[in-house]
């Protein structure tokens, strides 16, 4: 892949991109089965990917530079601003929206943030693409509500220009230096959520809820998940750090009693529409904290299949010794980030590791999702 922004030094976030796909995913799987070598899996599945151009359906956009002359993009290593609206990891519709959203700024006379002074208004650009629509959501993260009425008097242009875009929110995130997204979110235009499909099964997408960045591997990961629970034919299934329900809901059925926890409630009534949608019954979907969660079962209550698909620290060691007492017949493991999955794998105790597989989500980088599959001990 070419890109003249790392040609010129200018953005590193690709670091793999001039080694040939087939080396980085040899390079990423020699990686992973050296980290899950003490576990002697039974299986190794070859590794999946994806396209290596035009594959995210998300932009984070740090708004740099003046008013009179915003840049979507990031600080370059010198510190000046680097505008990334044509980067070649965004389908083309998304780099179009994204050249036109620096002019939106532009007519809007939005002062970007300055974090060298504390002062300015607009600090983020979100946008989110829907694969199976080409809708989008976008979001304007803001220091205050200052700036939402020149955002409300341009954005019937903006809509107009690209009917494409569906929901329009402000978040607010008052706070210096500090994450991404505030707790307040306000609704300016559109429905309040995204559709996306995966396999015949619809997801819902809202402002704060987390979904996946590459959707080509992501419904090949969820199919995955789908078709190795198939033979196992679970009767009871816990889908724990289930975020809009995508593992679960592709695994359920009018059959399997599901319960899927998450402890964002957007990403919970984004899962409840879904199975509504699906015509699924036997299903509970609660806004609850994982680890909480399983702390409030005992034994009579575990499910055949437990599903696991925690962030980039892991289950950590309460869950694990949770999932070692309860003992279901399979742990099915997602994990973004294979050295918590290695310690965790240590920590649950009376498993075997049967299957293993790599999913590229993230070309050109060090980063990939895995997919493990563990069965009770005899």
């Amino acid at each position: 892949m070419i890109c003249h922004h790392f040609a010129a030094g200018s953005c590193q976030s690709c670091r793999h991109i001039q080694q040939p796909l087939t080396e980085q995913l040899a390079a990423k799987q020699s990686l992973l089965q050296q980290l899950l070598a003490p576990f002697a899996a039974h299986e190794w599945l070859p590794p999946v990917s994806g396209p290596q151009t035009g594959f995210r359906n998300k932009a984070k956009m740090v708004v740099l530079g003046a008013a009179h002359q915003p840049i979507l993009g990031i600080p370059g290593p010198d510190g000046e601003p680097v505008s990334l609206c044509d980067c070649p990891l965004y389908p083309t519709d998304m780099q179009q929206l994204l050249q036109q959203l620096q002019q939106f700024v532009q007519q809007a006379g939005i002062p970007p943030y300055r974090i060298d002074k504390a002062r300015g208004e607009l600090k983020f650009i979100l946008l989110t693409r829907a694969q199976v629509s080409g809708e989008f959501m976008l979001r304007f993260v803001l220091r205050s509500s200052e700036a939402i009425p020149r955002i409300e008097r341009q954005l019937p242009g903006l809509l107009q220009a690209f009917p494409s875009i569906k929901v329009v929110t402000v978040n607010l995130q008052p706070v210096h230096m500090a994450r991404l997204e505030g707790e307040e979110e306000i609704w300016l235009a559109g429905e309040p959520r995204l559709r996306e499909v995966f396999n015949e099964v619809p997801l819902y997408i809202r402002p704060k809820s987390f979904f996946q960045t590459n959707p080509v591997v992501a419904a090949q990961l969820y199919q995955s998940a789908r078709e190795w629970l198939r033979p196992i034919a679970p009767s009871s299934v816990w889908d724990l750090f289930c975020g809009v329900g995508g593992f679960g809901l592709h695994c359920a059925n009018g059959d399997i009693q599901l319960t899927g926890i998450e402890i964002e409630a957007e990403a919970i009534a984004c899962a409840r529409l879904s199975a509504q949608q699906l015509g699924l019954e036997n299903v509970n979907f609660q806004a609850l904290d994982s680890t909480d969660f399983a702390a409030g079962k005992n034994a009579t209550e575990v499910p055949d299949v437990i599903i696991v698909n925690p962030p980039r620290r892991g289950i950590g060691n309460a869950l694990c010794q949770q999932l070692s007492d309860f003992a279901p017949a399979y742990i099915l493991y997602s994990s973004c980030n294979p050295q918590t999955l290695a310690q965790d794998l240590a920590a649950i105790d009376g498993y075997c590791l049967q299957r293993v597989q790599l999913f590229d989500m993230f070309p050109h980088t060090d980063h990939f999702e895995v997919l493990a599959l563990l069965r009770r001990n005899a």
